[in-house]
């Protein structure tokens, strides 16, 4: 039997073991960790909103007037008029024809991917998309055929090798880990090329980029492009849940496919109504948007100076590579007793040798917190001994430098084969 006390001794002297953090009172860029006074940068609530006074007051009044839960599961009796409302404006908001909600953003990858691919089907997903896209991928028995990160060419050669089955290609748009942007118009019209549908997950680009805030789909003009866009209601909106913006009748087919739909319970309706107001917020207040890239550019900025090279990038998701889990953690404690709260980012959720410090910045932080973070967290990778001058080995800036999709079929000359996951056991334990 697996003594499990082994196991977390192994992973202490990996540097990768983990634990949990206590904040106590509402999100925004300073809290309290452990009782103590922090600056916040490790945060997805980006646009400051899951403390707006608006957002707050919405779930307040939800609770009073609908209750604290919805009982059921949206097939049963949890489908509430909350629910209807909250995807009329989220679809409204996406330029979607309909929107349809779950109850967490996990549920809807692993409910919406095998809901369209199934055994005998292919999948194509980038190697570095978010970990829930991942297990959606196995979860659905499809034949699951990693790309290499943003390789437009790498996926072209692997479609044509797909002779023809049906398929599915799945992409972050903004990458989580390393906050860069995927190809989207390439793989669009990839997918139009080889007769493929396209599911792009705005877990982190809804309200990041794009007019308005609506996303890198609207950003890369492809509007009515993308069959599928999902995402999360706990990112820059500030709440939770998820959802998923398509046609009807790519709807009507999730509600009767995904197993969620009848197998969780239905987004609670102070949730709802809490996304409902920070949906408002951000169409009355779009100048949230902009202050957000401002501030990563800032943070950027005050970083190069203190020394620190950092890969380009046009999101407000910053990185630091630092290769080694346990020196990542270092600079994590090194940071947090000077009084700033960044994230390791290490194994299995990065390759071996490709830790990263996490940095996520609020539209709601100031200038001089954002000087005050690069000085500490300048410092804190210099008492925990790493080497940062140099540029660190992001696949997420490997893209090519032209693809010209009336181009002759690429050759497999130098082109790595992509990788093929048989779902067993023994992948949906490693992948959980």
């Amino acid at each position: 039997m697996l003594d499990l006390q082994d196991r977390l001794d192994e992973l202490k002297e990996l540097g990768l073991y983990r634990r949990m953090r206590m904040v106590s009172g509402p999100q925004g860029p300073r809290v309290l960790l452990d009782g103590r006074p922090v600056l916040l940068l490790c945060s997805d609530n980006c646009l400051g909103l899951a403390d707006h006074p608006r957002v707050r007051q919405a779930a307040a009044d939800a609770a009073l007037r609908w209750g604290a839960g919805a009982g059921s599961a949206r097939l049963v009796s949890g489908n509430m008029t909350l629910h209807r409302r909250l995807e009329e404006r989220l679809a409204a908001f996406l330029g979607t024809p309909t929107a349809l909600l779950f109850g967490s953003a996990y549920l809807a990858a692993v409910g919406v991917i095998p809901a369209l691919a199934r055994p005998g089907e292919i999948v194509f997903a980038d190697e570095r998309n978010a970990p829930a896209l991942l297990d959606g991928c196995r979860l659905s028995g499809a034949e699951v055929v990693t790309y290499r990160h943003a390789d437009v060419d790498h996926l072209h050669w692997a479609l044509r090798d797909a002779d023809g089955r049906a398929a599915l290609i799945v992409t972050s748009t903004v990458f989580p880990v390393d906050g860069d942007v995927a190809p989207l118009p390439e793989l669009v019209a990839l997918a139009r090329r080889h007769d493929v549908r396209v599911l792009a997950d705005e877990a982190h680009g809804l309200g990041a980029l794009g007019p308005g805030g609506r996303g890198a789909v609207a950003d890369a003009g492809l509007d009515g492009e993308v069959d599928v866009v999902c995402g999360t209601l706990g990112t820059a909106l500030g709440g939770y849940g998820g959802y998923v913006g398509c046609d009807g009748t790519m709807a009507r087919h999730l509600l009767n496919a995904a197993r969620p739909m009848a197998a969780s319970t239905a987004l609670p309706p102070t949730a709802a109504a809490a996304g409902l107001a920070a949906l408002e917020v951000l169409e009355a207040q779009p100048r949230r948007v902009d202050r957000l890239a401002d501030n990563a550019d800032a943070l950027r900025t005050e970083l190069a100076r203190e020394g620190l090279e950092l890969p380009a990038a046009e999101t407000h998701i910053v990185t630091l590579a630092v290769e080694d889990a346990r020196r990542a953690g270092r600079v994590v404690e090194a940071a947090l007793d000077d009084g700033v709260y960044v994230d390791a980012v290490c194994p299995p959720l990065v390759p071996d040798g490709e830790a990263r410090i996490r940095l996520t910045v609020m539209a709601t932080h100031t200038r001089a917190e954002l000087r005050e973070a690069a000085r500490v967290v300048a410092r804190a990778a210099r008492v925990a001994g790493v080497e940062m001058s140099s540029s660190p080995p992001l696949a997420a800036v490997r893209r090519p430098a032209v693809f010209d999709i009336d181009a002759e079929e690429p050759s497999e000359a130098g082109v790595r084969r992509p990788a093929v996951f048989d779902v067993d056991a023994d992948d949906l334990q490693e992948a959980a």
